[in-house]
């Protein structure tokens, strides 16, 4: 045998021995911060290029190594922007690629988004490691599905439900959860679309949310709400050892409004909450280093499924007591830029609460008048219907000076008939008088041409009404049915500023029963009370404005009663009931009787007694 023949038999023996070698090689047993440390490369755009250390952001320790726990299936992690809630996503997907080759589904709001973020973060920072760019199948991957030895990564957007619901996956990350849309009726949420592919790896699967908070009712913070356990990240104080969480309420500042924001910041320094001592910047390093996660609230017993932790950006290493105070200064007087820092620099959820409203608040509202009997204060009733596929929801509600008001009924019906028959009906105040409903206002936005004949027949007491696609100057606006053919045709169309009148009917809420307060009947039952309160009013960006708006608090709610109230407001509106306490107090002239000179008068007195 030749010497070149024996070479090339050596070289395909050293090449088996080593293929067969590297599969049978046992996976390192790391968890995700040991394997972050030992093979994570970060790139040119990071804060510290080159080599991983915990020592940099040693919070995600804790949440990193929560993946590797076999007992934890679901970790969230609530925080503001910028403290490497990604970062840690990225080293867990390392970690899956060289220990546990399975299939991974990452969920983005959007299919723009997942190809952006997919080209631009995900595959550069995974390919600086050696070791998983050589595992990577760089001609079969796409964009939205990156393939590895053993395994791939599908990235999709939550936008697309139809792509979240195909295949079997292992570990389920979600990225921003809390700018996802949430669940239309036709289907579920994509979030419960998603989980639902990790039915397979009963016992092995994992799930990671990562987001920083919008709204309480939104995904992050509710499943902050009913994880098995809750963490906080608790730092020592470098004077009095005792370990505290950093909240924005201990940042001291001056409050002189002579001085510039920027001159109060500078200013800015944190006050233990414990020991009342100072802490500068200069001592977060080392505070964050020795810090731990320590359990803050913990449902039931053993060891918990779900474990969600939350962070502030006052633990960024990024960020001073003064960059933070300023932020806020600077945000303070702007709705949209408050709710921000509240956002994503606080971690917490935004509420409007000046026009925040419960269930409760509306059972606080009840007098003692029952139902279907009026105040004793009222002067005229309306009707407010709402008008769905099958059945329609009224209200009736008395309205008095101020704009006092009560609901003295409400229900629902299977037809406008049934609600011609409530309206028409004679209601008695507490004294025997008795009133009947002066006008109410029909929802014309479904079946629209029945609810105009409807109307028609019935003028003397109903008009149909529209809600206004966009803010109106005013309350209500007064317009006429011009669709030819319609019985309604000519009729009075009033159009609905829904916003506004929700606003009303919030504000009047809060006060306490009497002059001026919305109020309820004795004994209102709960699901009204949840449905006129469904809503809560949130900054939504539309473009590069953002415009604060009345939004369902989940996305199934019934709000068929708030709907149909403010209905019963415009009509009280239309009729004049801001003015009902001016009227009152104006008193018609009393005019002098003057004595006019008849001729015939004297006449009559000088011969009184003529007859």
């Amino acid at each position: 045998m030749s010497s070149e023949r024996q070479r090339s038999r050596l070289r395909t023996r050293n090449l088996f021995r080593t293929v067969i070698k590297r599969t049978l090689k046992k996976p390192e047993k790391l968890t995700v911060s040991e394997w972050a440390e030992k093979y994570r490369v970060l790139g040119e755009n990071s804060h510290f290029k080159g080599k991983w250390s915990n020592d940099i952001t040693p919070y995600l320790v804790g949440i990193m190594d929560a993946f590797t726990d076999p007992y934890i299936q679901e970790i969230n992690f609530c925080k503001s922007t910028q403290v490497g809630g990604t970062e840690a996503m990225l080293n867990m997907l390392g970690w899956i690629i060289m220990s546990d080759p399975s299939p991974v589904m990452i969920v983005y709001p959007t299919d723009e988004l997942a190809k952006e973020i997919s080209t631009e973060r995900i595959q550069p920072s995974l390919s600086r490691t050696p070791e998983i760019k050589e595992k990577y199948f760089d001609k079969t991957s796409k964009d939205l599905q990156l393939k590895y030895q053993g395994m791939s990564i599908l990235l999709r957007g939550s936008n697309s439900p139809s792509k979240l619901a195909s295949f079997s996956i292992k570990y389920l990350f979600f990225d921003e959860i809390d700018k996802m849309e949430g669940a239309s009726k036709k289907e579920a949420s994509p979030y419960n679309l998603a989980k639902e592919r990790t039915r397979t790896y009963i016992y092995s699967k994992k799930i990671y949310t990562c987001s920083t908070p919008t709204i309480k009712t939104n995904y992050v913070w509710q499943i902050h709400e009913n994880a098995d356990e809750q963490k906080n990240y608790f730092v020592p104080c470098p004077h009095c050892g005792e370990y505290i969480i950093l909240r924005f309420k201990q940042i001291k500042f001056p409050d002189n409004k002579e001085l510039e924001n920027s001159e109060k910041a500078s200013q800015a320094i944190y006050v233990c909450q414990e020991c009342g001592c100072l802490i500068s910047n200069k001592d977060k390093i080392s505070m964050l280093r020795k810090g731990e996660w320590r359990t803050v609230r913990k449902k039931g017993v053993g060891k918990a499924r779900k474990v969600s932790f939350w962070l502030n950006a006052l633990y960024s290493r990024f960020l001073t007591w003064e960059e933070i105070v300023l932020e806020f200064l600077d945000s303070k007087d702007d709705p949209e830029k408050l709710q921000n820092f509240v956002n994503s620099w606080l971690a917490e959820t935004w509420e409007d609460t000046k026009l925040k409203t419960s269930k409760d608040l509306v059972m606080d509202r009840q007098t003692n008048v029952p139902q279907f009997v009026v105040p004793s204060w009222a002067k005229i009733l309306t009707g407010g219907v709402d008008v769905q596929m099958g059945y329609v929801y009224w209200t009736i509600r008395a309205w008095g000076n101020w704009i006092t008001s009560q609901n003295i009924a409400h229900g629902q019906a299977f037809s406008l008939n049934e609600v011609e028959q409530i309206m028409n009906m004679e209601y008695q105040k507490e004294s025997g008088e008795k009133m009947i409903v002066n006008l109410a206002l029909i929802d014309s936005g479904f079946d629209t041409d029945n609810v105009y004949d409807f109307c028609a027949n019935n003028s003397d007491w109903a008009l149909p009404a529209k809600g206004s696609s966009r803010p109106m100057q005013t309350h209500y606006n007064m317009s006429t049915v011009n669709k030819t053919g319609s019985k309604g045709y000519g009729i009075t169309l009033v159009i609905v500023d829904g916003g506004k009148y929700k606003d009303m009917i919030a504000g009047r809420m809060h006060k306490e029963n009497g002059q001026g307060s919305w109020m309820v009947y004795q004994g209102c039952d709960e699901d009204y009370a949840e449905q006129v309160t469904s809503e809560h009013k949130v900054n939504v960006k539309n473009g590069k404005k953002t415009q604060q708006v009345w939004q369902k608090k989940t996305s199934h709610a019934d709000n068929h009663y708030l709907d149909a109230e403010v209905y019963a407001m415009a009509a009280a509106d239309t009729l004049g009931v801001r003015t009902f306490h001016l009227l009152e107090d104006v008193k018609p002239p009393i005019k002098e009787s003057k004595e006019q000179y008849a001729p015939e008068e004297s006449w009559i007195k000088a011969n009184e007694n003529w007859i």
